[in-house]
């Protein structure tokens, strides 16, 4: 079939190439000529394993294109993927004016029938909106479907490739199919392909990840508990990770979740709610909860080194809100520079992807380096901030021997702790005692 993909963020990039990849004939749009021109040279724009890889052989066998044209990529195409930004707006409310740009310009474009598929993450209520451009601007039959991406930044090939399920909102039959055809070379497994109403689909969205947000929040919460009684949250998670009930999945705590889709879908839930008169008391206290987790390495920094920082420098490792990704979007380590500057402290900042993206954001607040090893010299303590695993195995003499004084404060619990004392060293990690 052909598709056409409108946006090569995150979502857009990866479902375009998986798609080539699976045999279908894809067009991706973006309005970014420089971007489109790097993707028609086989550039992956974001780092995410994987993907330039299959994005590489698909641009080869010219199943897989780039334009910026919208009258170039939607005449045959069966399915229009919308997969444009919807940033968070005033009140936490999704700024879809991006999702209706898109939206008119493919329906503008159109030379017949196809099926509009949103794959932004979008509030309830998104579609019918759609609709009513659909039923302004469209000379064709357009079927409006919503189909919700859940993929994680590190392993979204793999997630794509091998979802957990396949969610389609639409209540057309024909609509369906072609969903269904599209999707069925990814679930020969027995995955589920869930068919139900637009609405559902778009708050299923929302719901899953502020769950998963709420597991993350409330195993911070107990971190601090552990701290105040002298318990080890490694212990508790894994005691409650056993109970089939629970699982093991999201309950490792840490110096609080960043990305593109935990803090925005969360704000965008609890919009939602107010919008329709709910108030998602968890969803806030979810959001209030990871606010301030983002602000634990401070306080332990001045707990041990008091409140001026000025003359003092911390080594950072981790600059991502997690490993395998260079994404930055609400980052802890951002909240982190800026609580250590603004006491007066230097810092010296190491990421194996994230360097380039950081800096884009945080400019030169922060001093760069490649080699983890070389923001150590001089430093007072090492901040471990997300959780590499190229942090885990390194030579903790030598860690010992370039920093000035050999404290860690460890904010994803990656050292043994036991391992790290015997070293020489002061720690604190994350409701550890």
């Amino acid at each position: 079939m052909r598709i056409a993909v409108v946006g090569t963020g995150y979502v857009g990039l990866v479902a375009g190439v998986c798609f080539a990849d699976a045999g279908h004939d894809v067009v991706c749009v973006d309005t970014d000529a420089k971007k489109v021109e790097r993707m028609r040279l086989g550039e992956v724009p974001i780092y995410e394993p994987g993907l330039g890889d299959l994005m590489a052989r698909s641009i080869r066998e010219k199943r897989l294109t780039f334009t910026t044209s919208h009258a170039d990529a939607m005449p045959g195409a069966v399915a229009v993927f919308i997969a444009v930004g919807t940033p968070e707006g005033e009140g936490g409310a999704p700024d879809l004016r991006y999702v209706d740009a898109a939206t008119v310009d493919c329906l503008k474009a159109l030379t017949g029938p196809t099926v509009l598929v949103l794959k932004s993450t979008v509030p309830v209520g998104t579609a019918k909106r759609v609709k009513a451009l659909v039923a302004k601007h469209a000379k064709f039959p357009v079927h409006v479907v919503n189909n919700p991406e859940f993929l994680k930044e590190g392993a979204a090939v793999e997630d794509f490739l091998k979802p957990d399920r396949v969610v389609i909102g639409t209540t057309d039959d024909g609509a369906f199919d072609v969903m269904r055809r599209l999707y069925d070379p990814f679930v020969r497994t027995g995955r589920p392909i869930l068919r139900m109403s637009n609405e559902s689909a778009e708050l299923t969205k929302y719901a899953s990840n502020a769950m998963l947000a709420t597991r993350v929040s409330f195993m911070n919460e107990v971190a601090r508990l552990c701290d105040a009684v002298g318990a080890d949250v490694d212990d508790v998670r894994r005691g409650m990770g056993s109970d089939a009930r629970i699982g093991p999945a999201f309950l490792f705590p840490g110096c609080g979740y960043g990305g593109s889709c935990f803090p925005k879908d969360t704000q965008g839930l609890i919009h939602v709610g107010k919008a329709h008169g709910v108030a998602m008391q968890i969803a806030t206290a979810v959001e209030k909860v990871n606010d301030e987790q983002k602000h634990v390495l401070v306080h332990r920094v001045t707990s041990k080194f008091g409140k001026d920082l000025k003359g003092r420098t911390f080594a950072m490792w981790g600059l991502a809100f997690k490993p395998r990704t260079d994404d930055v979007r609400e980052a802890p380590a951002l909240e982190i520079v800026k609580g250590l500057r603004a006491l007066g402290a230097t810092v010296v900042a190491s990421d194996p992807e994230a360097i380039g993206t950081f800096r884009a954001v945080a400019g030169d607040a922060v001093r760069y380096v490649e080699d983890p090893y070389d923001a150590l010299p001089g430093a007072d303590a090492l901040l471990v901030v997300t959780e590499w695993n190229e942090y885990r195995g390194v030579d903790l003499a030598r860690v010992k021997q370039l920093l000035k004084t050999p404290v860690i404060f460890d904010g994803r619990n990656v050292f043994d702790p036991p391992t790290v004392r015997a070293a020489g060293f002061e720690y604190r990690g994350i409701g550890r005692p």
